[in-house]
């Protein structure tokens, strides 16, 4: 029996935030323009009350940037220097429905970076890739199947 207070526990919504070293206004808008989501911020250090506090190079750096994906966000900021490190361990997955289309994304987000897993038929779905982006941002492009049950409480480990 689920009780009120355990739902209150689940967040409205869950998203992805990506730090850049200085690339994040050109990556938001190559991943606008490669899964056709709305750009809807792209706010600059100078633009806010931070750049007082802030080294002038980073005042035409993006503070806040947001890529509306389907109500999803992807969302970005350009670090200072000391601050920035490369992401690891984590992914960004896109799923789609439409193979093509997957494959087509999955292909200009491999472009001038690295493909660590080809996008191609798997045990779990008919399509499916990894890759490290031209920016460092990892991505796996999923297409959508019924191939992955969840696993039976007697199951789980």
């Amino acid at each position: 029996m689920k009780f009120p207070q355990e739902d209150a526990r689940l967040p409205d919504s869950m998203n992805v935030h990506v730090a850049f070293p200085g690339t994040c206004r050109e990556a938001m808008q190559f991943y606008a323009d490669v899964t056709g989501g709305q750009l809807e911020c792209l706010l600059t250090y100078a633009e806010t009350p931070a750049a007082e506090h802030s080294p002038a190079e980073l005042h035409n750096r993006i503070i806040h940037a947001s890529l509306n994906l389907r109500g999803r966000r992807l969302m970005g900021a350009d670090m200072a220097a000391d601050c920035y490190t490369p992401p690891q361990g984590v992914e960004v997955q896109l799923e789609y429905q439409d193979i093509e289309q997957a494959s087509r994304t999955f292909a200009q987000l491999a472009e001038g970076g690295n493909i660590s897993m080809p996008f191609e038929e798997t045990f779990w779905s008919p399509g499916f890739g990894m890759a490290t982006d031209r920016f460092g941002v990892h991505w796996m492009v999923n297409v959508a199947s019924d191939n992955c049950p969840l696993a039976t409480e007697g199951d789980a480990p």
